[in-house]
């Protein structure tokens, strides 16, 4: 009996375990975008700065394949910075439970520091 039931219950062990580590994943890529975001909205911000606080803040997941967008809205004073990574690129498993590629994915916009929005009515 214990033949029959030992695969199921790793298979429900090592599915929490992957949610568990995507679910960090998620959170560090949020963290790290929101960092990015901090950066961004300073006046004395460039690509490269930005680029170094999300590589810090995602330096504790060990996720280094990870891809960084980065828009700016001079219009509305915004920045937004978007940090990905494809699940395949994170996955525990490797594809066992089946799961579809798809793409973890933490934004953030912030206000550009002393930018005044014009216009309006």
């Amino acid at each position: 009996e214990f033949a029959v039931v030992l695969p199921v219950l790793l298979a429900i062990l090592f599915g929490i375990i992957e949610y568990g580590y995507v679910f960090m994943v998620r959170q560090s890529l949020q963290h790290a975008a929101r960092e990015g975001g901090r950066e961004a909205s300073l006046q004395t911000s460039t690509l490269s700065t930005i680029s170094a606080k999300v590589d810090t803040a995602m330096a504790p997941t060990g996720v280094t394949s990870f891809t960084l967008g980065y828009e700016s809205d001079a219009v509305n004073c915004s920045e937004t910075v978007t940090v990905s990574v494809p699940y395949s690129d994170v996955s525990l498993t490797n594809g066992f439970f089946g799961m579809a590629d798809f793409a973890l994915e933490g934004s953030c916009t912030m206000a550009k520091e002393g930018c005044t929005v014009s216009g309006g009515s």
